[in-house]
């Protein structure tokens, strides 16, 4: 269920922070009553921060999370500034690890922040953001949980370095993606992960 931007029991605002080599924009919600609230990461497809991925974000705050999505083309002047076509071929230009350092940044900062519990975090992302969220977990050792829907996993050999637990979501019926799962599982089995 959608929740509108000016829901009455959270707060919202688009941000800049500081990235490892730039400013970066992000979406930021949280639950408005006081306390700390644990940090969910949102990796968006890729067709960048839509209104969509933003409603994601109201959503995790609306569920008491302080949930923070990442402009993955802060560098390029943000999704806003280019056409639908040019979104997915601007994110494939950059390496991954990029990606995956910008998702570092965010939680750095995120950590930070006095209404934020640091120690407990994780991550979801959609399709192109589902193959980032893979790759942060095998680079990000706090984060607790990993919620990938679609999206390439990691290769075998960073399976190690996961230690999140992993809730990966696929279609019945999508071979092509599909295809990868077996290796996954059996990867993930074998170093006795956390995984569904």
């Amino acid at each position: 269920m959608s929740v509108k931007y000016n829901d009455p029991e959270i707060l919202t605002a688009n941000l800049q922070f500081p990235g490892s080599d730039a400013q970066l924009m992000g979406y930021i919600a949280r639950p408005l009553k006081g306390g700390t609230f644990p940090i969910v990461l949102v990796c968006h497809e890729s067709r960048g921060l839509t209104r969509h991925i933003e409603d994601v974000t109201r959503r995790l705050a609306k569920a008491g999370y302080v949930g923070f999505a990442v402009d993955l083309l802060s560098r390029e002047g943000g999704t806003n500034q280019h056409g639908p076509d040019a979104v997915s071929a601007l994110l494939g230009k950059p390496p991954i690890a990029r990606h995956v350092q910008d998702f570092q940044g965010a939680l750095a900062w995120a950590k930070s922040q006095p209404f934020a519990k640091g120690d407990r975090a994780g991550m979801v992302g959609f399709s192109f953001g589902a193959g980032v969220t893979w790759r942060v977990a095998a680079a990000t050792p706090e984060l607790k949980a990993a919620i990938p829907f679609y999206g390439l996993p990691v290769a075998a050999p960073d399976v190690p370095k996961i230690d999140a637990a992993v809730l990966a979501i696929y279609a019945g019926r999508d071979e092509r993606i599909n295809a990868n799962i077996p290796a996954i599982e059996s990867a993930m089995r074998e170093k006795a992960k956390v995984f569904r």
